[in-house]
């Protein structure tokens, strides 16, 4: 298992994060690492096993994951544009969102983990440099966001550390019912 780093500390790329960025960061860390922590020790074929009556796998939930977490850093640098307008999506689109909760054919776990290690180094750096965690931006089409809403750049991070937290407990339970393994407890 990967070794947690401190986000207090600098990095090669930049400054290290203070006040309440270092906080934010350091709450999506500690879930970062209990969604980590449900995969140690298992196998590519375990990683992508289903073992509730859910569609869910531990590979899956950790690919989700690191998608969402990629789409909201895309949507803090870029605004709405970055992200697709849902109110559009057909059903090949939605059975494309399927296929990032499972372990397809050639995916590893390692190679999982590795891609979520990279997008979560990338956002630690750019909350670490944000100028203003109020900065807001127009939320993209979709039926569940009000129509003229707008996210602040904390709101999107604690939108991060919400989904991150939720997964981390499904991933808890997948594991449980695979091995008896918790993560806590």
């Amino acid at each position: 298992m990967s070794e947690t780093v401190s986000v207090n500390e600098p990095t090669a790329h930049g400054p290290a994060a203070t006040g309440e960025a270092a906080d934010l960061l350091e709450a999506l860390a500690k879930h970062r690492h209990f969604l980590r922590f449900t995969t140690h020790g298992l196998t590519d074929e375990q990683a992508g096993l289903r073992t509730t009556v859910s569609e869910l796998c531990l590979g899956g939930l950790i690919k989700h994951v690191t998608s969402v977490e990629r789409g909201w850093v895309a949507f803090l640098l870029e605004g709405p544009s970055a992200m697709p307008d849902f109110t559009t999506w057909t059903e090949a689109d939605f059975a494309a969102r399927a296929e990032e909760f499972r372990m397809l054919p050639g995916e590893t776990l390692a190679g999982v983990l590795a891609e979520y290690g990279e997008v979560a180094h990338r956002t630690d750096e750019l909350v670490s440099t944000l100028p203003d965690l109020d900065a807001a931006q127009p939320l993209p089409k979709a039926p569940w966001f009000e129509g003229s809403a707008k996210w602040s750049a904390r709101r999107v991070l604690l939108h991060i550390i919400a989904e991150t937290a939720q997964h981390a407990g499904h991933a808890d339970i997948v594991r449980e019912a695979l091995d008896g393994q918790k993560t806590m407890g």
